[in-house]
């Protein structure tokens, strides 16, 4: 019996290891069944006390996701070593079950009330007595790497929110920078989002926790964000092929690329090839009406929507798919374009500010 105790011990702590390691000390998007397993069971569980009230009450309980998986590697870890060590001890050392238990847990966290004289017990108790410190100064050290991902990212998300609205929608971006005649500065905003996406790519596959963290704002999302900057390059490229900045291609591209990285991460699957005349679930009610607000707006397309409509559907059905797969697993607001959700919702249309030419009436966004 000892023999198997202390193989079960050497097998748990192989997998803490192995787990330790994916999770925060490899630099590049590991898979790791704890994060994601804590994620699914702590995201039922938000949702199931979540009171009723909609996607306001959806997002105040998944706020506190992120903070409980971070939490939640920290006390499995531990756990996971204390049972390990307290195996080993027992099937070393001849110790009582509630004995061993009891000196893993005081070497385990360097208390040190509880300590045996043999030479192999002392030296488990030393190997246990550097994991506790090591779990938690890795946990330390890895906080500052996400929250530094975490400030990028959201510093570009209260920028768009002057451009996009509360939430973000591609086409609203476009009408903003014609009413006010602002349209020179989108290459740069499509520039800034490259580089961004080029970002969120990197560190949230690295680091998927990230994905969880939510925005100050219950109305502003990441992801949001990210496609209502793509759908605004795409609609802009599609209507206007000539005039569009060259930046906008790009944008696009950096944009898929980073959801495909993230998406791998996320083991969700995908199309890593699809056909340009694929279908998409935006339909092209939905493209004809946001062609008319932005006519209106005083967008001139150089090509009718329906030709127009091809070439859109090219370039979203590169990023639809999985930008509604992630909407989903992340809860993220039901802004326009975004796809269903897991809870019931309805699309909810960006707030639209009061600033706008004198004399000019603003046309109200399609609640599509």
């Amino acid at each position: 019996m000892d023999w198997i105790s202390g193989v079960a011990g050497g097998l748990l702590l192989a997998a803490m290891s192995v787990s330790v390691l994916r999770t925060l000390v490899v630099p590049r998007g590991l898979y790791s069944p704890l994060v994601f397993r804590l994620w699914w069971a702590l995201r039922r569980l938000l949702r199931i006390f979540a009171p009723r009230g909609g996607y306001d009450a959806i997002d105040r309980a998944q706020t506190w996701l992120a903070p409980l998986i971070l939490i939640g590697m920290l006390v499995t870890w531990l756990g996971g070593a204390l049972a390990g060590y307290g195996l080993l001890l027992h099937a070393v050392s001849g110790l009582s079950w509630g004995s061993s238990f009891r000196e893993a847990g005081s070497s385990l966290l360097t208390l040190g009330f509880a300590s045996g004289a043999r030479l192999r017990l002392s030296a488990l108790d030393f190997l246990a007595a550097a994991t506790g410190p090591v779990l938690i100064a890795l946990q330390i050290a890895y906080l500052p790497t996400l929250y530094a991902a975490y400030n990028r990212r959201e510093l570009e998300v209260t920028l768009l929110q002057s451009r996009a609205g509360e939430p973000a929608w591609g086409p609203e971006i476009l009408a903003r920078q014609w009413l006010v005649d602002t349209e020179t500065a989108l290459p740069e905003l499509y520039r800034a989002w490259e580089r961004l996406a080029s970002d969120m790519g990197e560190s949230h596959s690295t680091y998927p926790v990230l994905v969880a963290f939510r925005s100050p704002r219950p109305y502003r999302h990441w992801l949001v964000g990210l496609v209502a900057v793509m759908d605004a390059a795409a609609v802009q490229l599609a209507l206007t092929p000539r005039s569009a900045p060259p930046e906008a291609r790009l944008v696009l591209r950096a944009g898929f690329t980073a959801l495909r990285d993230i998406a791998r991460a996320l083991r969700l699957p995908f199309d890593p090839d699809p056909a340009p005349n694929a279908s998409v679930q935006l339909t092209f009610a939905d493209f004809g009406a946001a062609a008319d607000m932005l006519e209106a707006a005083g967008f001139h397309a150089e090509r009718p929507t329906a030709e127009a409509w091809p070439h859109f559907r090219g370039w979203r059905v590169n990023y639809e798919a999985i930008a509604y797969a992630l909407c989903r697993r992340c809860d993220a607001v039901p802004a326009l374009w975004t796809g269903p959700r897991d809870f019931t919702s309805t699309p909810i249309p960006p707030h639209r500010p009061a600033d706008r030419r004198p004399g000019e009436e603003r046309p109200g966004p399609p609640l599509v």
